[in-house]
């Protein structure tokens, strides 16, 4: 019995051997007895056929893509611009604040122009799970990196919101002692206009977290003058003719106080002290008018302005 089972197993194993010697010999007819070599290259020219027919469609379809990405960016501008231009007509039309609408302005072009690049990105194809994770990233780096920047942009809010000054007053500032007319008040900084036509740009951070002048916030202004004349000269008369000038000023205002006093007695000559108020935004043309009047009237009425002398005494 076991003898058979073995005969059974013999046979069946020279079946398979001679199938197997006839389909390789079919696989070399087939393949001409390709090496694996002639294969490798074979699969090599195919794929490298196969990509060449396919760059056509991939070089259109790429240039597709930027073609879009381009109108995009170029129709998102526009559009920008546009809202920008609505949104600064609608905050002027009520009457905000000259520096609230710079302030805006800067914001709106700044987020709607980081919003169309994303977009733009992602319609050129990037994931948009990629471009969240760049975000978190860059983010952090640059928060690290700009602390200063933004702690200008916190300036800035706090400036609109506290109004400590807005843009045409007139302010000096302690840290530094700029002073100037508020030109323009941006995301991070505040320009200022000198009297000397100078362009003066401080950090909102140090504006909003300094002490400060705001000559403006009033709308008036005090002017203290100050004009030496000769002790010999009659300090009744002189008061009187340095308040003449004052009176007859369009520049200052008739309501406020005016006042001529004995301000200091120094070696030279009598100090006359002078206040009076004028219009802020008229502080400096009435200041140098005044000085002009004062020293034309003292010398029409023959009141010596005294200069820095010495009297040398020799003894015989």
């Amino acid at each position: 019995m076991n003898q058979y089972f073995l005969n059974i197993a013999e046979a069946s194993v020279n079946v398979l051997y001679d199938a197997s010697s006839e389909n390789q010999s079919n696989i070399d007819e087939q393949f001409g007895m390709q090496t694996v070599e002639d294969i490798s290259n074979n699969i090599k020219s195919g794929a490298l056929q196969t990509y060449l027919n396919e760059l056509p469609d991939k070089l259109l379809a790429m240039g597709v893509k930027v073609l879009l990405t381009f109108i995009i960016i170029i129709v998102g501008i526009k559009l920008i611009n546009m809202l920008r231009k609505t949104v600064r007509k609608a905050l002027e039309k009520i009457n905000v604040e000259k520096g609230v609408v710079q302030f805006t302005d800067s914001l709106i072009k700044a987020v709607l122009t980081i919003l169309l690049v994303l977009w733009a990105a992602v319609n050129f194809g990037v994931e948009a799970t990629s471009i969240a994770a760049l975000i978190s990233s860059v983010s952090i780096a640059i928060g690290l990196a700009l602390q200063g920047s933004l702690s200008n942009f916190a300036g800035g809010i706090l400036i609109l919101l506290l109004k400590p000054f807005k843009v045409g007053d007139y302010i000096k500032e302690d840290t530094h002692s700029n002073e100037g007319t508020v030109k323009e008040i941006s995301l991070f900084y505040t320009k200022l206009l000198s009297y000397d036509n100078k362009t003066i740009v401080l950090p909102n951070g140090i504006l909003a977290n300094s002490s400060m002048v705001n000559f403006s916030d009033e709308g008036k202004r005090r002017l203290d003058l100050r004009v030496s004349i000769s002790y010999k000269a009659d300090i009744k008369k002189a008061k009187e003719v340095i308040m003449d000038v004052i009176d007859k000023s369009d520049l200052v205002l008739a309501d406020l106080q005016k006042i001529v006093f004995v301000a200091e007695l120094e070696n030279s000559g009598v100090i006359l002290g002078i206040r009076c108020f004028a219009d802020a935004d008229q502080y400096f043309k009435t200041r140098w008018s005044l000085l002009e009047d004062i020293k034309y009237a003292l010398d029409n009425n023959n009141i010596e302005i005294p200069y820095p002398q010495l009297d040398v005494h020799l003894d015989k």
